[in-house]
């Protein structure tokens, strides 16, 4: 029983005893409490202080930043006034400057209408006054000559239709002959030419090439069964091939000598191996065709070599090498252009020009003629073309263009070249034609000169390329010497068959002589 009272009196203490530790955590609890929400407080406070000083701030940056925008837009747009009054101002005194100008213009214009009215009225006085003595003078002639004005009138057109009259007869008699004349020398001159042209001799001489074989059990071969390796032949090569009694020998005609010189070897080669049949022909030419493209791209090369020159385009080179199978009046156009390379060379280099440059374009001046056989056109126009696309020097395409006379050489070297050129040309020897024809054609020419009224003499020189033609200063004066010349061209370009041009030089002169005594 004591146990159970002591156990109750414990657990009261003990519930004392808690209450009041518990009442006094509670109380330190709201201590802190109160203490950590004034801390809170003051920390808001603060907080919203220094919000309220920033905003502040932003507001006077923002203030400040708007009235510097305001100035700076406003000092803008002050000049640009200042500038636009003063040029207005400027304007304005222009236009009165201009208004003065006009004024004084106007008046000047004024002054000169009433000194043009007043010179005007004089000559309307001195016009009525030429009439006058106009008249008088009319008067006095036909009381004179007893004739009215209509009578001489009718006299002088009797006499001038009767003077006409003679002349138009004398005229169409001198034509009528002239034609005549120029009829029958027209006619023998075709004979003559269709004669020329078709000259065995020459056709024998320039335009076959003769292929030796061993023996003439070959040409038998050649021709095939049924003739057809000749047949492959001709139309692979494109050169006539033919075959006669000719011992031991094979021809080939053709205009275009590259071609011949292909079929001369594949025909070579062909006999030689003695495997004649249309596939080993085909297999042939294509190696000799590569053979000669590449013999002819090392020609040019070498010879661009030897002349010192650089920076050609290796499809020019090719075109080179192909003027070795290219002639003119049977000289050689490869041959023709290294001359001409060397002279324009010489020539410029004493005269001060490119040495070099002149080389190039003496050499490049005829390379038209390496394509004449493949395109239309003249070699100069060609070879021009060719020049322009691989972008060559100006100098040269003007002496390609100079050396036949399109155009005026600019510089020395396009002047070199011509005079290298002519020399090359006219060196005896170098070039062959048909006597006959050459003949015949300078002979034409001369007469075509003489036969103009007031030529004493012509003369064909440079190997018919010029003509001087000697006139009569008596009865031609300058003026008609330059129509003269063009005369005589003109006919000459009409009735003359000739290569390259002919130049037509007129010449007249008066020599006043005396003797002292």
């Amino acid at each position: 029983m004591v146990e159970i009272l002591f156990c109750l009196v414990a657990v009261v203490i003990g519930a004392a005893v808690g209450y009041f530790i518990a009442k006094k955590i509670n109380d330190a609890s709201y201590n802190i409490f109160i203490e950590q929400a004034k801390a809170k407080a003051k920390a808001i406070e603060f907080e919203a202080k220094n919000i309220l000083s920033n905003a502040k701030i932003s507001v006077q940056e923002a203030e400040f930043a708007a009235k510097k925008k305001f100035d700076d837009k406003f000092q803008k747009i002050q000049k640009e006034y200042d500038l636009k009054f003063g040029e207005l101002d400027k304007k304005s005194e222009n236009l009165v400057l201009q208004e003065e100008k006009i004024e004084e213009k106007i008046a000047e214009v004024d002054k000169f209408r009433k000194e043009a009215q007043i010179l005007y009225d004089e000559g309307q006085l001195c016009k009525s006054n030429y009439e006058a003595k106009i008249s008088e003078a009319l008067l006095v002639l036909e009381r004179s000559a007893g004739l009215t004005t209509e009578e001489a009138r009718a006299e002088i057109l009797c006499k001038v239709e009767e003077n006409s009259r003679a002349d138009i007869a004398h005229i169409v008699r001198k034509y009528e002959e002239m034609a005549r004349k120029e009829g029958q020398k027209r006619a023998n001159y075709i004979i003559a030419q269709a004669t020329t042209r078709y000259a065995g001799e020459y056709a024998a001489e320039r335009l076959i090439n003769v292929v030796n074989i061993k023996n003439d059990d070959l040409k038998g071969r050649i021709i095939g069964k049924e003739g057809r390796n000749i047949k492959t032949l001709e139309m692979i090569l494109g050169v006539d091939v033919i075959i006669d009694d000719t011992p031991n020998a094979i021809v080939l005609s053709s205009h275009n000598l590259y071609r011949r010189a292909i079929a001369v070897r594949v025909i070579e080669i062909l006999v030689e191996d003695g495997r004649i049949q249309p596939a080993r022909i085909e297999e042939i030419y294509k190696k000799v065709c590569t053979e000669f493209e590449n013999s002819i791209e090392e020609e040019g090369e070498n010879i661009v070599m030897d002349l010192g020159l650089t920076k050609i385009h290796p499809e020019i080179i090719k075109l080179i090498g192909k003027l070795k199978f290219r002639a003119s009046y049977g000289q050689n156009a490869l041959i023709h252009s290294l001359e001409v390379a060397h002279l324009a060379g010489i020539i410029a280099a004493e005269t001060g020009g490119d040495e070099k440059l002149a080389r190039r374009a003496g050499l490049l001046h005829d390379i038209g003629k390496a394509l004449t056989h493949e395109f239309e056109g003249s070699h100069v126009d060609l070879g021009a073309e060719i020049c322009k696309r691989y972008k060559e020097h100006s100098v040269v395409i003007n002496a390609i263009y100079a050396h036949h006379g399109h155009e005026p050489a600019i510089c020395i070297e396009s002047a070199a070249v011509c005079t290298a050129d002519a020399l090359s040309a006219a060196r005896p020897g170098a070039r062959r034609e048909v006597l006959e024809s050459f003949l015949k054609r300078v002979t034409e020419i001369e007469d075509i000169a003489t036969s103009k009224n007031g030529v004493k003499s012509a003369y064909a020189i440079n190997a018919g390329r010029e003509i001087r033609v000697i006139a009569n200063a008596k009865l031609i004066n300058d003026d008609e010497a330059v129509l003269l010349s063009k005369e005589i061209a003109d006919e000459i370009q009409t009735k003359v068959q000739y290569p390259g041009e002919i130049k037509v030089s007129v010449i007249r002169e008066t020599r006043a002589v005396e003797y002292a005594k």
